[in-house]
């Protein structure tokens, strides 16, 4: 897997995003280990952003990865620091704290065990060659990964 190639992301995914957010905005949920929406402001407009994300948890802990290195929800995430994630009708503000590349590399290990959805998202991205929890790790410095920590009301 070359660091360098452009990541070219399928034609339809626009298209799944927006029909994923329609269907969570009409209090449509996935389930608890499902998708979340996650709403952000943009970093240069200043208008809300969303996508949808697959949270995991570990040890206790919610995190997300993100399957697509330089995706603007992640650079507006850092810019903004927080975001707000939908499921069906139900919101919640949280504060996202980026893990160095170290504190991922388990973490992306323990992505395609608890999110097997997302693995042909990442090898259709041409990052891994399927759900080997190795090749996962080595993105580690390359996707980002946030835990996502309630923000108390």
């Amino acid at each position: 897997m070359s660091n360098s190639a452009p990541i070219r992301l399928p034609w339809w995914l626009k298209y799944v995003n927006k029909m994923m957010i329609g269907l969570q905005k009409l209090g449509v949920g996935f389930g608890g280990n499902g998708p979340v929406v996650l709403t952000v402001p943009g970093r240069k407009s200043g208008k809300p952003r969303s996508t949808p994300v697959t949270p995991m948890t570990v040890d206790g802990k919610r995190y997300v990865v993100g399957g697509v290195p330089g995706s603007d929800w992640s650079a507006n995430v850092r810019a903004a620091g927080e975001a707000t994630l939908h499921q069906g009708r139900h919101s919640e503000r949280v504060r996202m704290v980026e893990m160095s590349a170290e504190e991922a590399r388990p973490l992306l290990r323990e992505f395609p065990i608890k999110v097997p959805t997302g693995v042909g998202f990442i090898k259709n991205a041409g990052l891994v060659t399927g759900p080997n929890p190795d090749e996962f790790e080595a993105l580690a410095g390359r996707c980002p990964v946030f835990r996502l920590d309630a923000v108390n009301a």
